[in-house]
């Protein structure tokens, strides 16, 4: 059984700014009110459970997400499978087997827009009232803002989606991320003097920012020294290729890492996909590609 608990509850994707401010309004509720702190979320996202064919992309797995939440320095993070069983609990099903007799909550702070239960069919005042019968105090907490931006996931996706990866950054508080292993590629990178390592992302629900080039930073094996490189996300139409691959070109880097692990944080995107005339045309380009992502990685240290 868990201590008496000041609670929040959300899927919390992307564990951005905002998520953090709300956290960090749970942390100083518990210490103020003598209990423990705690973030209530889930392992899948609700749409993966009640619409079958539906394939969200999301800014953070399971795992990342878990350990985002843990580094905000809550008491508890406590980690629901999300079922069709979970899926059909009432608000006030939910509240009482799951917040108060499971998990102790005493106290509930929501997001200013967040909604849970069967069909999310109520509202804050409905979680106010079913908190006044089951001993929990529920409390709206305020609208986060940052320079004009009202932070959120699906707006952070958006930026993503968009290859703005600085305002998604700005957004998340950290650099979005991406993790895969090296795989076998074209090898065209290679022949033009820029040899990549062609990525398989690990997580097929991770979203995969706009296609394009990106100066980004770059971290083998979990290794804590990050190298600079340029990222190409694309079709590589200048071979006529088909299908979309992710291929870094690590500044300084000449090592075998296929099978390696590897970890991209995307910092600022360069230009758009492009079809170029010819292979010269596209190295010309590369090199100042190149010349640009050291800029940018440069003017950010």
């Amino acid at each position: 059984m868990y201590d008496k608990s000041v609670a929040t509850i959300g899927f919390f994707d992307g564990v951005h700014r905002g998520h953090k401010f709300l956290i960090k309004n749970v942390i100083d509720c518990a210490a103020k009110c003598g209990m423990q702190s705690m973030v209530v979320t889930f392992d899948h996202h609700p749409r993966l459970v009640l619409h079958k064919d539906c394939q969200p992309r999301l800014l953070t797995t399971a795992d990342e997400k878990a350990a985002l939440i843990k580094a905000t320095g809550v008491d508890h993070c406590v980690m629901l499978h999300f079922d069709e069983e979970l899926a059909g609990l009432s608000a006030y099903d939910f509240m009482k087997s799951v917040l108060r007799e499971r998990l102790n909550v005493r106290k509930l702070i929501t997001g200013y827009d967040n909604r849970f239960g069967h069909n999310r069919s109520e509202c804050f005042e409905d979680y106010a009232r079913y908190g006044r019968e089951l001993g929990i105090d529920v409390v709206r907490a305020d609208v986060f803002v940052l320079n004009g931006v009202q932070v959120s996931s699906s707006v952070i996706r958006s930026f993503l989606s968009a290859g703005e990866v600085s305002m998604a950054a700005m957004c998340l508080g950290r650099h979005y991320e991406l993790h895969g292993r090296v795989v076998s590629g074209y090898h065209e990178g290679r022949k033009l003097g820029f040899p990549t390592a062609n990525i398989d992302v690990a997580d097929k629900l991770k979203l995969v920012p706009e296609a394009g080039v990106y100066a980004v930073h770059v971290s083998i094996d979990g290794g804590a020294r990050l190298a600079g490189g340029m990222m190409n996300i694309g079709t590589r139409p200048t071979f006529n290729g088909t299908g979309t691959t992710l291929e870094v070109n690590i500044f300084g880097f000449s090592g075998d890492i296929y099978g390696h692990e590897v970890s991209v944080k995307f910092v600022k995107k360069l230009r758009g996909e492009h079809k170029f005339s010819s292979a010269a045309k596209l190295t010309e380009q590369l090199e100042a590609d190149r010349e640009a992502a050291v800029r940018a990685l440069t003017e950010e240290e």
